[in-house]
């Protein structure tokens, strides 16, 4: 198969990818190969069309917009690219909300820890659960599916804290738009994503997709979606080197 001219590359980049950025460029100078191996890394998914044009720009929104990852331009840009395929503000919002629930990420690796700690120092824990709470948390399992690891030493240690963390992911999974499989496919992204995987979470929220009509083919679109911000370090890198060799 003939390589693509250098016109033919920049063309297909700005077709499939939807913009031409300064690092294709430098790219395009400096390996065009690469170049070419990164759009086919990146158009897989779509070329595959197990997931809607919307929901794979949902995808790069949440792993571009995580704490984790904060690619300010990079979200914006896949936003807009979202609205223009079909999305509407009230999806892309709920994207965000699910994204921000990597908050439940910090207590779920740190309360296990804590009451493991307390236990170590001689310290029972005390979680046992009034009636009260255990309803609370029996109606949070029945909306999301799952309970935090932990949680039930929240209402002990963070009581003034604990129906807030509960309400925050309650929201987008009450109110939203999105289908109960999309949910979860936000959720995996930013589980999955190589600027700070959580193995245990991504194996929760994949477990729920599947229980929520997902297949296979559909989740690994979505892991390869969210591996794909791996070449922000081309996007940070590539321009100053182009223009480091310049000034040289």
């Amino acid at each position: 198969m003939d390589k693509p001219t250098r016109d033919q590359l920049k063309s297909e980049v700005q077709r499939l990818r939807g913009y031409w950025h300064p690092f294709h460029e430098g790219l395009l100078d400096l390996s065009p190969d690469y170049l070419q191996a990164y759009l086919r890394f990146q158009n897989a998914p779509a070329e595959a069309g197990n997931l809607e044009p919307k929901i794979c720009e949902f995808i790069y929104i949440a792993v571009d917009g995580a704490v984790s990852h904060l690619y300010a331009s990079g979200a914006a840009r896949h936003i807009q690219m979202a609205l223009d395929k079909g999305g509407t503000k009230a999806e892309v919002l709920e994207v965000i909300q699910l994204t921000t629930l990597s908050s439940h990420m910090t207590l779920e690796a740190g309360m296990p820890a804590l009451l493991a700690a307390m236990r170590a120092a001689g310290q029972e824990p005390d979680t046992a659960l009034t009636p009260e709470e255990a309803a609370r948390k029996n109606s949070f399992i029945e909306l999301t599916g799952y309970w935090p690891e932990g949680a039930d030493g929240l209402f002990r240690y963070a009581p003034h804290f604990v129906d807030a963390y509960l309400r925050y992911a309650e929201i987008p999974y009450a109110e939203g738009p999105l289908p109960r499989k999309v949910k979860e496919f936000v959720r995996i992204a930013v589980c999955a994503s190589p600027a700070g995987p959580e193995p245990q979470g991504l194996r929760r929220h994949i477990d729920l997709a599947l229980r929520h009509g997902a297949t296979p083919a559909e989740i690994a679109d979505v892991l390869q979606l969210s591996s794909a911000i791996a070449i922000h370090t081309c996007t940070t890198t590539i321009p100053p080197l182009m223009e480091a060799a310049v000034q040289k």
